[in-house]
């Protein structure tokens, strides 16, 4: 018996696409009953912002066959018979190898993902053009232990002060859960690594500012109750859920671009794949200009030297990055044994 199968009419810069969406009743949000149709229908109602945020640059794809509740795999190339429409872009990841990942050049091509059960969108911060240099300074303000999203928000317009000091403009959108992502936008001037620590040098200048609230300490056990600035997502192929993504949580949440005032009052729960596209109708897109003034990370990088002269130097990496130069022993801090350390 064959399974059913629906044709969306999907509108783009070539004209209109087919696009073929089977099991279109599959539920992937149990507790609401959100199907495969309706999260196609969400990305043709947020199609511009989203393309805008997204497009253009490679994307990791986080795909669930059995709905949020079920088992989840990330793909990062297209497979094979995907749509001719779908393109691709070589990438060089932190190991060294080079791959072909999936680039988003117009929502066609973000329906054909969710044919294919994808939920999250993971947009790296560089665009296709020059996958080496990143266009975004992003900064994750990630809640640990009690603290949660009104210590995040309480935190954020610190972190806008301290960029704003080095010369950069600030946009901010929910992470659809706790936490929350600050965006600059920046000249494709440098690459990964020095943009890692114009990350960290803005990092440790506010929490020299706020140290009871907000947290540079890569191991969990030092974080405390306070705001976590994940500085090893500015690492080459670390992505953030994309602007306009939805996230695999039971309330079917977004992640939300906001405007500055209104953060302090935001509720990241209430921005959902059923209320985002009524909320763009109503406000607009607060990052519709996101790229259109991109700073540049001078100021942070003196500061960072500044920072090495102090004898402040290097963080740790991720696990599956290589030893990289400078980089403290990645060691849990309970675990160093006195006797054997210098």
């Amino acid at each position: 018996m064959a399974s059913e199968r629906i044709t969306l009419t999907v509108p783009g810069p070539d004209g209109d696409r087919e696009i073929g969406l089977s099991s279109p009743n599959r539920v992937l949000w149990p507790d609401l009953g959100i199907t495969k149709h309706e999260l196609a229908e969400y990305l043709l109602a947020v199609s511009g912002p989203f393309i805008s945020a997204n497009g253009d640059r490679p994307v990791s794809l986080e795909r669930f066959p059995e709905g949020v509740d079920g088992e989840r795999f990330y793909s990062k190339n297209p497979p094979k018979g995907a749509p001719s429409f779908v393109e691709a872009q070589t990438v060089t990841y932190n190991s060294g190898r080079r791959h072909p990942q999936l680039i988003l050049t117009e929502i066609a091509t973000a329906v054909w993902a969710v044919q294919m059960n994808t939920i999250v969108f993971h947009p790296w911060a560089s665009l296709a053009s020059n996958t080496d240099n990143p266009v975004e300074l992003r900064i994750d303000l990630d809640p640990h232990g009690s603290t949660g999203f009104a210590e995040a928000a309480a935190v954020a317009p610190a972190m806008r002060d301290v960029l704003a000091e080095a010369g950069l403009t600030t946009f901010i959108k929910t992470s659809g859960n706790r936490g929350l992502h600050l965006f600059c936008p920046i000249e494709p001037a440098h690459e990964f690594l020095d943009v890692r620590h114009a990350v960290i040098a803005a990092g440790r200048e506010l929490e020299r500012r706020m140290p009871e609230k907000v947290t540079m300490n890569w191991w969990k056990e030092e974080r405390g109750d306070r705001i976590f600035i994940d500085f090893n997502q500015a690492n080459r192929d670390r992505t953030m859920a994309g602007a306009y993504s939805p996230r695999a949580l039971p309330g079917a949440t977004v992640s939300t671009p906001l405007a500055w005032d209104d953060v302090a009052d935001a509720d990241p729960a209430a921005f959902t794949v059923r209320s985002v596209p009524q909320r763009l109708a109503d406000v607009g897109d607060p990052w519709a200009d996101l790229l259109a003034k991109p700073g540049r990370i001078d100021t942070l990088l003196e500061w960072w030297e500044r920072d090495l002269s102090d004898g402040v130097g290097e963080l740790p990496f991720p696990p599956d990055f290589p030893k990289m130069p400078g980089e403290p022993p990645r060691v849990q801090p309970s675990r160093i044994n006195p006797e054997n350390w210098t």
